[in-house]
């Protein structure tokens, strides 16, 4: 029985039997890996409190060789981010997040930089960076970094080239980026953006974390979001499921901050 050693952020669980759960973790050092955490659930559990979501610890398990699944052994803390999951905006990003690497990755297969772009989100999101700003940085990073950047240069169609940063844009996220004003007639399933979301997530694609953090998006930064969200849910076959919880949790915000302002 192979023993195995990461640092990993805890992505998602599932309950198991009477007492059991089932964890995803994404690991620097084996990618994906889905283990057994035995008794988990039991109050006086040895695991205590380190398996929520978004956890970054030291994981250790046993792997047979004959499942899917690992044996848990266990998983010391290095960081909590507490900060996250304790605000509904926080962590309906950073669970946006993990969704992506959970359901974009396939099982051992290991992307340190992905590994690398889920942590330092995470630390953005804690030290107060807008979450959804977070969101939308790596969403344009984790999309390139796996294969599938959408092209914004020239129609993916014709190849005639992608018009300036005025008007409006269309986009087929399953063609692959920019459809120009012929070939969208064609299509029935496009998104219109404005030309200055296109130009917004091209410059995204240029800065350093830190400039791009510190990046004013305005009206962009919504539509960006959406238009990942909408990508990332055509390359997994169905809508992301902590979409919802965004949406619910943003239209709660703007509530409350309409009834402030009254």
């Amino acid at each position: 029985m192979a023993l195995g050693k990461s640092a990993a952020v805890v992505i998602g669980s599932f309950p198991l039997g009477e007492s059991d759960r089932i964890i995803t973790f994404f690991s620097r050092e084996y990618g994906k890996v889905r283990g057994v955490a035995r008794a988990a659930r039991r109050l006086r559990s040895r695991f205590g409190g380190a398996l929520e979501l978004l956890t970054l610890g030291q994981l250790v398990f046993f792997d047979s060789g004959r499942s899917d699944l690992v044996q848990v052994d266990h998983f010391d803390v290095l960081r909590p981010f507490d900060a996250v999951r304790t605000d509904l905006t926080r962590l309906g990003q950073g669970a946006w997040i993990a969704e992506c690497v959970g359901r974009l990755t396939a099982d051992r297969d290991p992307n340190v930089a992905l590994y690398g772009l889920l942590v330092r989100s995470l630390r953005s999101i804690e030290a107060g960076t807008p979450p959804r700003r977070v969101a939308v940085i790596f969403g344009v990073r984790c999309v390139d970094a796996l294969g599938h950047r959408l092209r914004t240069d020239a129609c993916v169609l014709c190849g005639r080239r992608s018009p300036g940063e005025r008007g409006k844009v269309t986009i087929d996220v399953e063609a692959g980026g920019v459809v120009c004003e012929t070939c969208a007639t064609a299509i029935g399933d496009a998104v219109q953006v404005d030309a200055t979301t296109v130009a917004a997530l091209r410059r995204l694609r240029t800065l350093s974390w830190e400039e791009a953090t510190q990046a004013q998006l305005g009206r962009t930064e919504s539509e960006l979001h959406a238009l990942l969200d909408r990508q990332v849910a055509r390359l997994i076959g169905q809508p992301t499921r902590t979409s919802r919880f965004v949406r619910e949790v943003e239209r709660f915000s703007s509530t409350l901050g309409g009834s402030a302002r009254r």
